[in-house]
């Protein structure tokens, strides 16, 4: 299976002092031709926030926007009424749409939030705005594979206007899990935390992965990991 490796030292990088921000993809000042998305999977910025600092109100359109926690806490607060704080392992997700405001910020004036912020496109414009959460079940905690975020909302997972699944990876040291890449997808591996073994492929936290080829990957932790799959359209 042919598989492409995007190392979290080639990424693009901005630090604002209250904001240090690693882009997977181009973002903001960063802009790379070759590194415009995967499929409808447009950003994936690694964001670290200073306490008590956070993105003001600002506007989105037509894109699938959600955020999973690392460390520390996030406050959401939107044009839709939604007001939310966010601890680590849980994910919201908002459907711009036709058109939303909403601000993000560190509520806590001690500790730093760590989080992944992510863009899908979706698969009509002009949508309705809407939001959806993801929280972890202490049942499922130690799951190796966990589904979080899919067309349908299936098995709890947050819904999201796209034909995309998210699936979490939660690994312990020598544990494995299995994913089949189907004809006409592609998957994306984006490393959280730990190390990983992809079909002989070595990739560590802020490093992805990716294919577009069938066949099943094999993924297996050097070390105990953690890491967001993407199975896209």
């Amino acid at each position: 299976m042919k598989t492409y490796l995007r190392k979290s030292t080639d990424r693009g990088h901005a630090n604002h002092g209250w904001l240090d921000s690693w882009h997977t993809f181009s973002f903001g000042d960063y802009y790379d031709p070759h590194q415009m998305g995967f499929r409808s999977l447009r950003v994936i910025n690694q964001d670290r926030v200073a306490p008590g600092g956070g993105f003001g109100t600002h506007p989105h359109r037509n894109m699938e926007i959600f955020s999973y926690v690392l460390e520390g806490q996030l406050e959401h607060k939107d044009s839709m009424g939604n007001g939310r704080t966010l601890s680590p392992g849980q994910i919201q997700l908002m459907s711009a749409g036709s058109g939303v405001t909403h601000s993000e910020f560190n509520p806590s004036p001690s500790t730093p939030a760590h989080f992944l912020q992510i863009w899908i496109q979706p698969h009509s414009m002009g949508l309705i705005p809407s939001y959806t959460e993801w929280h972890p079940d202490p049942l499922r905690e130690n799951d190796p594979k966990v589904l979080v975020i899919s067309a349908e909302g299936r098995e709890g997972s947050a819904t999201i206007h796209q034909d995309a699944d998210v699936w979490r990876l939660r690994l312990q040291a020598g544990q494995s899990s299995t994913h089949l890449a189907q004809e006409g997808r592609g998957l994306w591996l984006q490393v959280l935390h730990g190390e990983l073994d992809v079909d002989g492929v070595t990739v560590a936290a802020g490093d992805a992965i990716s294919t577009e080829d069938v066949g099943a990957w094999n993924i297996t932790a050097i070390r105990a990991s953690e890491a967001l799959l993407f199975d896209l359209r």
